[in-house]
């Protein structure tokens, strides 16, 4: 089996799942021995197909800007309070 027809044939598995997941209740579920089918049926195969690609990064998360850290920059700036000192009894 070459690449492209693993491609292919996941290409494949990710639609048919996702198609079941949406038009088929019972493939909604959860069943005994599988655990939650929509897992099996679109997570694994789309995981699979994406590494078969080599996880490529979407272009949409280069795009976002990056999170400021503003309270790891707040708290630097906070003063520091006194000591308590313990008491002796």
């Amino acid at each position: 089996m070459t690449r492209q027809d693993l491609d292919v044939l996941l290409r494949r598995a990710v639609t048919l799942g996702t198609l079941a997941v949406l038009l088929i209740p019972a493939a909604r579920g959860h069943h005994e021995w599988l655990g939650w089918l929509p897992l099996w049926l679109v997570g694994m195969p789309l995981s699979a197909w994406w590494s078969l690609r080599g996880f490529p990064v979407p272009a949409l998360a280069l795009r976002l800007p990056q999170r400021r850290r503003v309270q790891a920059a707040r708290r630097g700036r906070r003063p520091h309070a006194r000591p308590v000192l313990a008491r002796r009894a």
